[in-house]
C-alpha cells in the first residue's frame, strides 16, 4: 500500500509570509525517480518552474470581488480567494490557477468578477500578491488566466439569478444593469471593435501580464475559449470582419498571436506561457455553420502548430462555449480524446508544447492514464496529455490530491500541520 508521510524536518518559517507557517511543500513524491511511481506524480519542468506533479485546479470562477466600479478594490482578490485556493494548496496540488481574471473593467464577466487592468501598487496588485506569496508558501506554483469576456461581459452572478419555482435546470443569467455595477451598453449587442480598440485590448493583455509577474505569478494563461473574446475572432460562426482581423484562418487568430507576442515581450523569457482553447465549437454539420464554417479540431492543430514560435509552452484543451447550438457529445474522455489526438499531431510535426487535459476527470486511475509516459517518450506509451487539470472534482473532494496518491500508492509528503492526522 501506499503512504502519506510528513517532512522530517521542521524549517522556521515561510519567506514572504506576516505570520508563522512552516514552508510545506504537500503532494510531492518522496521518491519521484522510482520506476513505481506513476507520470501522474513526477515532476514537470516548463522554463523555470518546476510542478512538483501533474495537477493542476484548474480555473474556476467564484465571482467573489467587490462590483463596485468607484471602490478603489474593484476586481480585487479577497479574503475568500486565499481561503480557497490555500486550502486546495494545502493539499498536494502542483499549481493553482487563479480565475479568469480580466484585463479591461468592461472584459469582466461579471461585476464580481476578478481584473488586474491597475498596477502592482493597486488594491489589485497587493491583493493579487497577498494570494500568490501563500500559495508559495505551501510549496505550490500559481498561475493567472488573463481573459475579456467580449459579448458575455456584464453578465449577472447566476447565483443572483431568480430561479423560477419548480425550475430545476442550470439559471440562466442576463445582463447586468448600471445599477448592478454592469456596463450593459457596451458589449450587451455584439459589435465590431475597431483597430484602435484591438490595439488597445493587445497592449491591455500584455500590462495584466507583466503586473502578474511583479506580484510574483509564476505561469501566465491567455483565456482564448468558451465564448469569450478571443474565442469570437477565432471562429468564423461569430467573427464576420471584413478586415485583417476576419475572413480567413490566419486573420481569424491574428489577434490572439499579437497578444502571445505581446505577452512574451512583456514577461521574463522563463516565465512559461500558457493558451487554453475551445477545441470545438460542436457544430460541425450544424446549420449553424453551414455557411461559414466552424472553429474545430483541425482548427486547433493548425494554431497550435503556430505555438512554439510564440513563445507558448501549453496549450489547455477545453472545449464549446461560442454558440448557443452546440451540440457536445458529452463522455467521459469527451476532451480528454481531443487533447491526445492535438498531442498526436504536433509531436509528429516534431514540436514539443506541452498539452493540458481537462473535463470530467475524476478518479485517479484516469488522471494517471491521461499523462502516463508523457516524459519518456522511449517506453512506447502514447499519453493524451502532460498535465491534468481539475476543476469540480476539488470542490467535491478537496484532498483529492492525498486520496489519489493513496489509491496509487505512491508515498507523497504532507503539510506539517497535517501529517500527525492522515
Amino acid at each position: 500500500m501506499g503512504s502519506i508521510n510528513p517532512p522530517s524536518k521542521l524549517p522556521s518559517r515561510a519567506p514572504n509570509t506576516p505570520y508563522f507557517t512552516p514552508p510545506n511543500n504537500p503532494g510531492a513524491a518522496l521518491d519521484p525517480n522510482s520506476p513505481s511511481t506513476p507520470t501522474l506524480f513526477r515532476p514537470l519542468k516548463i522554463r523555470n518552474v518546476t510542478l512538483k506533479n501533474r495537477i493542476i485546479v484548474a480555473p474556476m470562477c467564484m465571482f467573489s470581488c467587490e462590483p463596485d466600479p468607484s471602490h478603489p478594490a474593484v476586481g480585487a482578490l479577497t479574503d475568500w480567494h486565499v481561503a480557497h485556493l490555500g486550502h486546495l494548496a494545502a493539499k498536494g496540488v502542483g499549481m493553482v490557477m487563479i480565475e479568469a481574471t480580466s484585463v479591461t473593467p468592461n472584459g469582466r464577466i461579471s461585476p464580481q468578477d476578478s481584473g488586474i487592468w491597475n498596477g502592482i501598487d493597486s488594491d489589485q496588485g497587493r491583493a493579487l500578491k497577498r494570494v500568490v506569496d501563500f500559495l508559495h508558501s505551501q510549496g505550490c506554483t500559481f498561475a493567472l488566466q488573463l481573459a475579456h469576456a467580449g459579448r458575455k461581459a456584464s453578465t449577472v452572478a447566476h447565483w443572483l439569478t431568480p430561479r423560477v419555482p419548480g425550475d430545476k435546470g442550470p439559471r440562466v443569467s442576463g445582463k447586468a444593469d448600471l445599477e448592478g455595477g454592469g456596463w450593459p451598453d457596451d458589449f450587451c449587442q455584439p459589435r465590431e471593435l475597431s483597430i484602435a480598440e484591438i490595439e488597445e485590448t493587445v497592449q491591455a493583455f500584455a500590462r495584466s501580464a507583466k503586473t502578474a509577474i511583479e506580484a510574483g505569478v509564476d505561469v501566465i494563461e491567455v483565456h482564448g475559449a468558451h465564448g469569450y473574446l478571443l474565442h469570437e475572432f477565432l471562429s468564423p460562426v461569430t467573427n464576420r470582419r471584413m478586415d485583417r482581423y476576419g475572413g480567413n484562418f490566419d486573420n481569424r487568430v491574428r489577434i490572439v498571436c499579437e497578444i502571445l507576442t505581446a505577452i512574451r515581450a512583456a514577461i521574463p523569457s522563463d516565465t512559461p506561457l500558457f493558451l487554453r482553447i475551445s477545441a470545438t465549437d460542436w457544430l460541425e454539420g450544424h446549420p449553424a455553420s453551414a455557411e461559414t464554417g466552424s472553429w474545430d479540431l483541425p482548427s486547433t492543430i493548425k494554431l497550435a502548430k503556430l505555438l512554439p514560435e510564440l513563445g507558448v509552452d501549453l496549450l489547455d484543451v477545453s472545449s464549446a462555449g461560442n454558440h448557443k447550438d452546440q451540440q457536445i457529445q458529452i463522455h467521459p474522455n469527451y476532451q480528454v480524446d481531443m487533447a491526445g489526438q492535438i498531442r498526436r499531431e504536433i509531436r509528429a510535426a516534431g514540436q514539443t508544447t506541452l498539452i493540458g487535459a481537462v473535463g470530467l476527470i475524476k478518479e485517479a486511475e484516469s488522471a494517471r492514464d491521461i499523462v502516463q509516459g508523457a516524459d519518456e517518450p522511449e517506453s512506447g506509451k502514447e499519453p493524451k496529455a502532460d498535465v491534468v487539470l481539475i476543476a469540480r472534482q476539488f470542490l467535491r473532494e478537496p484532498n483529492w490530491v492525498f486520496a489519489a496518491a493513496k489509491k496509487l500508492e505512491v508515498p507523497i509528503s504532507l503539510p506539517f500541520q497535517m501529517g500527525p492526522m492522515l
